[in-house]
């Protein structure tokens, strides 16, 4: 038996997306005539409160094109030190938007508004103005750690008090909102501009929506086509999306329950240092010999998955491990 842990990104469409795909209606994007995108991006906009949305290639192109979109040249963001935005775009926070970065240490990857507020610069020249703070739901350094609306709410207020914008890498906000049971359509009062990507837990194959205001978004479009990212008859790419929304975000309740059983199985074994608490849908966790023996052990057995430093692996769940294969690999974690 093979089960890939290596990530949520690894699932294949299931045949009602791929019939959804097959028949969808499309035109070309770029001069706004495909139906399917447009179907898209307003539900995902309905949804989580927003006024507008922008279908585009990756996760990271949303957060990179809200970036471009929340800063100037010179400016600074803050976020934590292990986010996506800063550690897994290629630099693109300086390259595309000419930003500087103000890291923070959270507790597992969650900062608070007490952690930010000293650090926003004050308007003197020697220092980058302080223009956004980016937030990530769940955090993937963390565990897939997951904010609640209520650590928002302050972060937000004082965003709004110092003229800072709020954006959210929302990778797999809907993996934290079925963890927390906090409504999406309640989002939307607190960012200015919120990333939701469809190729993770929900299972589409490719694309991720950036929601914002009218506004925004119609400068949005803009910085995509120049990022390259303008697509033509995508709406057979946002069919799949549609699906996914309307089909995958209940089952995201069967990932977390297996990922809770892999971290209480590898809390019995010898090789385990340390496991991190699981709220959603990623496992890490610590071994006391490098990770990537261990990673060869599992790989011989069969099971794929991904080291995150020197001693630390990770186990993804996603809509394409089984309950079998969930017991298979609590077996063979026996070395």
């Amino acid at each position: 038996m093979t089960v890939d842990l290596r990530s949520d990104t690894v699932t294949k469409p299931t045949p009602g997306m791929l019939e959804a795909m097959w028949s969808a209606k499309v035109g070309d994007d770029v001069f706004g005539e495909d139906e399917t995108v447009s179907a898209l991006e307003e539900k995902l906009a309905a949804l989580f409160g927003m006024e507008a949305g922008l279908f585009c290639p990756s996760g990271t192109m949303t957060n990179q094109i809200a970036i471009k979109c929340f800063t100037q040249p010179l400016d600074e963001l803050i976020t934590d030190q292990t986010s996506h935005v800063y550690r897994y775009e290629g630099g693109g926070i300086a390259f595309n938007s000419a930003v500087s970065t103000r890291l923070l240490n959270g507790n597992r990857g969650i900062i608070t508004a007490e952690m930010i507020a000293p650090e926003i610069n004050s308007n003197d020249v020697h220092y980058p103005h302080t223009s956004l703070v980016v937030l990530e739901n769940t955090v993937n350094k963390g565990g897939g750690s997951c904010y609640t609306l209520d650590q928002i709410k302050p972060i937000a207020e004082l965003c709004q008090q110092k003229g800072l914008k709020l954006h959210l890498d929302g990778a797999r906000i809907f993996n934290a909102l079925t963890h927390t049971g906090d409504r999406a359509v309640d989002y939307g009062q607190y960012f200015d501009g919120i990333s939701v990507c469809l190729s993770k837990g929900l299972g589409a194959p490719v694309g991720s929506v950036l929601l914002a205001s009218k506004e925004t978004i119609k400068y949005a479009r803009r910085v995509r086509k120049v990022f390259g990212g303008g697509m033509r008859q995508a709406g057979f790419l946002a069919a799949a999306g549609i699906y996914a929304l309307d089909h995958h975000v209940e089952r995201l309740k069967i990932d977390h329950a297996h990922a809770a059983l892999l971290a209480e199985a590898l809390k019995g074994k010898s090789w385990v240092a340390n496991v991190l608490p699981v709220e959603t849908n990623l496992v890490l966790f610590d071994t006391f010999e490098p990770a990537k023996n261990i990673l060869e052990k599992l790989l011989g057995k069969g099971i794929k998955a991904n080291s995150t430093g020197p001693n630390r692996i990770r186990f993804v769940t996603h809509l394409d491990v089984h309950p079998d294969m969930v017991e298979y690999v609590i077996r063979s974690l026996t070395f």
